[in-house]
């Protein structure tokens, strides 16, 4: 299974990668909303994990784009924006799951697998 991983947190980022890399996933890290979208047009992934707050492109811009497209991979959300008004309006443009930050890379993994599973995958 091949994961992008959409982090502008250096920490966050590593640790979230080197636990889906430890699971078997392969990943591919980008730190910016320009560099997920390049990403998601130009190579094929089974999960994007997508920070909402990030530098160049705000993370619902390219959930928006990525949908519009017709890209049906699973999407889950990984932010700090936590508000009700926040989760429904990340699921309303697309996203397939929710999780606010921090949390336990358990509950990823699961959330991952649940997603995956859904997907028939």
């Amino acid at each position: 299974m091949r994961l992008l991983l959409v982090e502008d947190d250096e920490m966050l980022g590593e640790s979230a990668r080197d636990t889906l890399r430890s699971e078997g996933y392969t990943v591919d890290w980008v730190r910016g909303g320009e560099s997920a979208d390049t990403a998601l047009r130009t190579q094929d992934y089974d999960l994007v994990l997508l920070d909402l707050g990030l530098p160049q492109r705000d993370g619902i811009d390219v959930l928006r784009a990525l949908r519009a497209r017709g890209q049906g991979l699973a999407v889950l959300v990984i932010t700090a924006r936590d508000a009700l008004d926040d989760r429904v309006s990340g699921l309303d443009a697309g996203a397939d799951d929710y999780l606010a930050k921090p949390f336990a890379p358990v509950e990823l993994l699961a959330r991952i697998r649940a997603l995956l599973r859904r997907a028939g995958m």
